[in-house]
């Protein structure tokens, strides 16, 4: 019998042994705690001290940037069915999805329920829609709560919190809950791209300051289907998306996306009637922290002991 070596291995063997080999030390080390799903995790207090590193380092850098203006906001990873319609999401990524689905029948059809429950049968379709759907990105549920004219000032808030996407994966780069730490402005064009455009370079500031290194490149998100191909061509053209990247796994990838900033246009204007100040319709930008995705990035990169991290890197987390 043979065994293969890293040299035996295809590009793609050789990276998802690179992942597996990665998440293997990361819950040999505690860092992170298997569910029995791929790509679900518990986290440890030393990895939940890492994330709250990384956002000290994030909001060091918001208020640098905006001083106290953002409007700090909170949401939970829950939020109206009627209000995710509106973002569009289902049209260009229902792979990723997540709804939430509860039972409402009376005793008789919990009575079906529980009787294909024990003979081993899905029981799901016995479910119906709560109403609710698993946020798909952190800004998502602001949207809504905007005033119906933005100010000449525009509007920018301070997000974060859980998402989900449904895209299992032996990548512990690829969650599926993971957490978004955003600054998002609604407005008029001008503010949005300079919104976007001025975040890229303090975004990689903040990841210097870690102790990371990142490429800024043009991207395109994974639209689903034949139209989405469409869409993506277009984001790329149109240059409304930046990401920004660091290498996890060495030359076997170009690259995991650990910041986004995007342009939206008047997507969510148009979508939530929101009006900028001169009456078009608002135009919106964000910037997005992967922060589960940094805090491996600083844990690859600077090794599985935090304490042992440098102390730049260390005082920059507040650590």
């Amino acid at each position: 019998m043979t065994t293969d070596t890293p040299a035996e291995l295809s590009p793609t063997e050789a990276l998802d042994a690179a992942r597996r080999d990665f998440r293997t030390r990361l819950i040999d080390a505690g860092l992170l705690i298997p569910t029995g799903l791929d790509g679900l995790y518990g986290r440890s207090g030393e990895f939940e001290a890492v994330i709250e590193g990384i956002d000290h380092a994030i909001r060091a850098a918001g208020r640098a940037a905006h001083g106290e203006r953002p409007r700090v906001v909170r949401f939970p990873p829950v939020f109206p069915r009627a209000d995710f319609e509106k973002t569009d999401y289902i049209a260009s990524f229902p792979n990723l999805t997540g709804a939430i689905s509860t039972f409402d029948g009376d005793n008789k059809a919990h009575r079906a329920l529980l009787a294909d429950r024990e003979a081993g049968l899905p029981w799901d379709g016995h479910l119906a829609s709560a109403g609710t759907m698993l946020v798909s990105a952190a800004c998502h549920p602001t949207y809504a709560t905007l005033p119906k004219t933005i100010g000449p000032d525009g509007e920018l808030r301070d997000v974060y919190g859980y998402c989900f996407r449904h895209e299992p994966s032996i990548d512990p780069a690829r969650m599926q809950a993971f957490r978004m730490h955003e600054y998002v402005y609604v407005g008029d064009r001008a503010g949005a791209e300079q919104h976007r455009d001025q975040w890229v370079p303090r975004g990689l500031q903040v990841l210097s300051d870690l102790g990371l290194e990142a490429d800024a490149v043009p991207a395109n998100d994974p639209f689903f289907g034949r139209a989405g191909r469409i869409l993506a061509v277009n984001q790329l053209e149109e240059n409304l998306k930046t990401e920004l990247v660091v290498r996890l796994y060495g030359d076997l990838s170009d690259g995991t996306a650990v910041v986004s900033a995007n342009c939206h246009r008047d997507h969510f204007g148009e979508n939530f009637g929101i009006a900028s100040a001169d009456g078009d319709v608002a135009n919106s930008a964000c910037v997005g922290f992967g922060m589960e995705r940094i805090a491996l990035a600083l844990l690859t990169t600077h090794g599985l002991a935090t304490s042992a991290w440098p102390a730049p890197v260390r005082a920059a987390m507040g650590l």
